[in-house]
């Protein structure tokens, strides 16, 4: 195998130069004939070793395989991987409902498509088991190799292939491939163990570790993960697994990966196909082979020379144009189940919700998504979102790992393998409910090409499948009227006219209800007719409006805005609920502040005028002593009483005991060190004072 970089393409094991084409988005009428040749060879170079190797073993060795399941998937030609579809499927995929979004609902590959596609079996044992932090040990014991580092479960590709007889694995100059071939399989069958024995089991266990570490649960990385090998000791029981259940857990788990990763593991050939099958209007397969199985054989890649990133756009644009009624559910009825066995093995798991299991690895199968893949109509149900009750150590299997013994870890995700999870049913008669619900819960979420309007709330998607699910029933209800219609006829017809019906009353009766139910078809369907021209126009008006406010978005003249005014404001009126609602909130929670600081302040206020009140009351009292003072004063300069007996006159006036509270008070407030306290000196006396000599 050419190429050591980690670069190296997850599906055909070396496709270095498709790598850097989807990293770096080169053209690839930038590349020379010369280059472009080559990525091709490289992108062939993988599934041709694994091929080579496969025919170079001895025939025991192929019946040993064979009795484990892996035989149509070994005998599989390659599919040269459509990088552009790849990114544009992994855009689109939802990694809390593991599922692809697309405008006519969720869609994802089932159990049903791996056994069909790959050959490789879903029924058994689930592929778990306990996972270590080196594998050194079994690395050296069981494929005499070394690990790659000392705490990993990784081999280096180089040594395991050289292991193997391919330690010269490149084209030479002016070889052709089928020389190529046969070289590449005349070097393994030499190096290659033709009898039975210890040394033809390690030969099968490094063979099997590059299968299933390359293309059935291929990384990013050069290096092989082996972190299978515990369940490859005992050969005779690998055939047990379900490492085609194995396969759809690992790409799950890999198309769930950051959006800035342009890469992603796993086998793509899977991918590719299921949208051949499901999404024939694409265009991107080209039928090769009919009546081949496993089904991957019958399709080759309709190779596109435009630019990655052109390639990636037209496809986003593609899907989001796609009518409803080109999407293809239920692509296999008329397969002939009885000449593959392995898709025989693989019906009690069809049709069923399922935990897919791959060591460190469990993610759900929510086939009750894609009931429609049963022929069924799709029924409203809760979207699910990512719970996982159990820590992962990580996306993938590289570096230190703790000791993990999966089955007891995921016990109840186990069983539920073991049960052979839950069958899906739906009792729903259409699927408008569904459309519309899905419409509000992703939005615009399904669309990514550029051609499409904007539509936020997804008020065209639910359209268009309120429209698909509508044009559904007329074609049912056209077959149902065609068939009483027939019926009709032949009761009418067996009747032999107006004279035997008058002898046989019962065949009336029956004519009679055959026209009725009849009759009724007929106006139901006519009914549908006038609803589907109904959604139609609306359909049209609601696409209409959405691209004209996107083009007002675009260019906000202020002459467009008020020609559309009208029409924009329905389109826009939820964006004003939304900041009314955000205005009210805020003035609610200024109205509570408010309210907070008012009540702060009126008890302030209602304080101080406490204090106001008690000032304003001392103050009349002193100004009444006062007064009182200055009456007595008077009083006694003009009745000639001395001024010694000015206290019995006060005591003997009527307001003795005011007059002594108040001097109380007063004297309290005096302060400290003072006999009296600070006076209010009182005004002079209009009469002389005695003894001064002064005559009147």
């Amino acid at each position: 195998m050419a190429g050591n970089g980690k670069d190296t393409f997850p599906v055909t094991l070396v496709m270095r130069q498709g790598a850097r084409h989807l990293t770096s988005e080169k053209e690839t009428s930038d590349l020379s004939p010369f280059e472009r040749r080559r990525s091709e060879l490289r992108s062939r170079l993988g599934w041709a070793m694994i091929r080579a190797i496969y025919d170079a073993l001895p025939e025991f060795q192929i019946r040993r395989l064979e009795g484990m399941g892996f035989g149509p998937f070994l005998r599989l030609e390659e599919l040269t991987p459509d990088v552009a579809l790849i990114q544009a499927l992994k855009e689109r995929w939802d990694p809390e409902c593991h599922a692809f979004l697309f405008p006519w609902g969720h869609m994802v590959p089932t159990l049903e498509d791996v056994v069909r596609i790959t050959g490789l079996r879903v029924d058994g044992q689930a592929v778990t088991e306990t996972t270590y932090r080196r594998y050194q040990e079994p690395v050296e014991r069981l494929l005499d190799l070394e690990v790659r580092g000392e705490r990993s479960s990784l081999v280096g590709r180089t040594a395991l292939q050289a292991s193997l007889g391919m330690a010269n694995a490149r084209h030479q100059t002016g070889e052709g491939q089928a020389k190529y071939l046969a070289r590449l399989t005349e070097d393994a069958r030499a190096v290659l163990a033709e009898e039975e024995g210890e040394a033809a089991d390690r030969d099968l266990r490094r063979f099997l570790i590059l299968v299933i570490g390359k293309l059935i649960l291929g990384t990013r990385g050069d290096p092989v993960g082996c972190r299978c090998l515990p369940l490859l000791e005992d050969l005779s029981s690998v055939g047990n697994y379900a490492w085609g259940a194995a396969l759809l857990a690992h790409l799950f788990d890999s198309l769930g990966t950051s959006s800035r990763e342009t890469g992603v593991a796993g086998f793509f050939p899977l991918l590719q196909v299921w949208v051949y099958y499901r999404l024939p209007s694409l265009g991107r397969g080209v039928a090769r082979r009919c009546g081949a199985v496993p089904l991957l054989q019958r399709w080759r890649f309709c190779r596109d020379e435009r630019s990655l990133r052109r390639q990636v756009t037209l496809i986003h644009d593609t899907l989001d144009t796609i009518p409803f009624g080109h999407v293809q559910w239920t692509p296999y009825v008329g397969e002939n189940d009885a000449t593959q066995p392995w898709v025989e093995r693989g019906h009690p798991y069809f049709g069923r919700g399922i935990w897919l299991h791959c060591f460190n690895t469990v993610v759900p199968l929510h086939h009750r998504l894609v009931v429609r893949t049963l022929g069924l109509h799709q029924a409203v149900v809760e979207f699910p979102t990512r719970q996982r009750a159990w820590e992962r150590p990580g996306r993938s299997f590289r570096g230190i790992q703790q000791v993990t013994d999966w089955t007891v870890r995921v016990r109840e995700q186990l069983d539920d393998w073991e049960r052979r999870g839950k069958e899906v049913v739906s009792e729903a008669t259409s699927d408008e409910d569904y459309y519309r619900a899905y419409a509000r819960r992703y939005g615009a979420q399904v669309y990514r090409g550029t051609r499409r309007p904007l539509d936020p709330e997804g008020r065209i998607a639910s359209l268009e499948g309120v429209l698909h699910s509508t044009i559904q029933q007329r074609d049912d209800l056209q077959a149902v009227v065609d068939q009483l219609r027939a019926e009709l006829e032949r009761a009418q017809q067996m009747a032999g006219g107006a004279s035997s019906s008058r002898e046989d009353p019962g065949r009336s009766i029956l004519e009679g209800q055959l026209a009725a139910a009849a009759a009724r078809a007929e106006d139901a369907f006519t009914q549908l007719r006038e609803r589907e021209q109904e959604l139609r126009t609306a359909l049209a008006r609601t696409t209409m409006l959405e691209a004209e406010m996107a083009e007002l978005r675009l260019r906000p003249e202020a002459a467009e805005v008020a020609r559309w005014h009208q029409e924009a404001e329905a389109a826009a009126c939820w964006q004003q609920e939304a900041a009314e609602v955000t205005r009210w909130r805020q003035e609610a929670e200024e109205a509570v502040r408010l309210r907070a600081k008012a009540g702060d302040l009126r008890t302030q206020l209602g304080e101080e005028r406490h204090r106001s009140d008690m000032l304003q009351s001392e103050m009349r009292g002193l100004e009444r002593a006062l007064a009182l003072v200055g009456r007595s004063r008077s009083a006694t300069s003009r009745s000639g009483i001395p001024s010694g007996s000015a206290g019995h006159y006060l005591a003997g006036s009527s307001g003795r005991r005011r007059n002594e509270e108040e001097e109380r008070r007063w004297r309290e407030r005096a302060p400290e060190g003072s006999e009296t306290g600070s006076r209010v000196m009182a005004p002079p006396s209009p009469y002389p004072p005695e003894g001064t000599g002064e005559s009147g």
